[in-house]
């Protein structure tokens, strides 16, 4: 019986050493990024126009920027299997592996609309997410440019206020989900 007793507390300490021992390591952000890829959304609207679109490249992620003449309130973000065109719902053909709709709750001057209908923005030939960026349109107050990525990858999306009484509805796209040498 004693002998019993022993080895079942002996089986209690090797099992709680166990739990207090330091979990396998998990997967660790790319760059810190805890973006994720759900839709991203905004309410409210902007008495401004957008007046351009632009991108740049960063170490850990592909910036878009549409420049907004006011404080650009709402907006929408989502990954979307087709980007439509405004108004009509006419496919318009993005490139990538995966396509993000960018709706800006903000309108075009239609006395200067900038853009045409399925036309290139951007040349993504370097970026190394972004593979198209293409106007989508603009109909009752929201506008959509379609953003072709390699591949569903994390993403997120502010403001940011200025230059002047503009603003501007930045997109960012992570390169990779996980850190280089771990797994997601």
């Amino acid at each position: 019986m004693r002998k019993s007793i022993v080895s079942l507390l002996a089986l209690a300490l090797v099992a709680g050493l166990n739990l207090l021992s330091a979990p396998a390591a998990s997967a660790a952000a790319y760059c810190g990024q805890v973006w994720g890829s759900l839709a991203k959304s905004a309410d409210g609207f902007s008495a401004g126009y957008v007046t351009n679109v632009r991108a740049g490249q960063h170490t850990c992620y592909d910036r878009l920027v549409l420049d907004v003449s006011a404080p650009v309130a709402g907006w929408s973000v989502q990954y979307v299997d087709v980007v439509t065109q405004d108004g009509s719902g006419f496919p318009v053909h993005v490139d990538g592996g995966a396509r993000l709709a960018v709706v800006a709750h903000a309108g075009v001057d239609t006395d200067n609309v900038p853009f045409v209908s399925g036309q290139r923005l951007v040349n993504t030939s370097s970026y190394r997410t972004f593979r198209d960026v293409v106007w989508a349109g603009s109909f009752e107050g929201y506008t959509t440019v379609g953003l072709g990525v390699r591949a569903r990858l994390p993403f997120r999306v502010f403001a940011l206020a200025g230059p002047g009484g503009g603003s501007r509805l930045v997109v960012d796209v992570g390169h990779q989900w996980c850190a280089t040498g771990t797994t997601c």
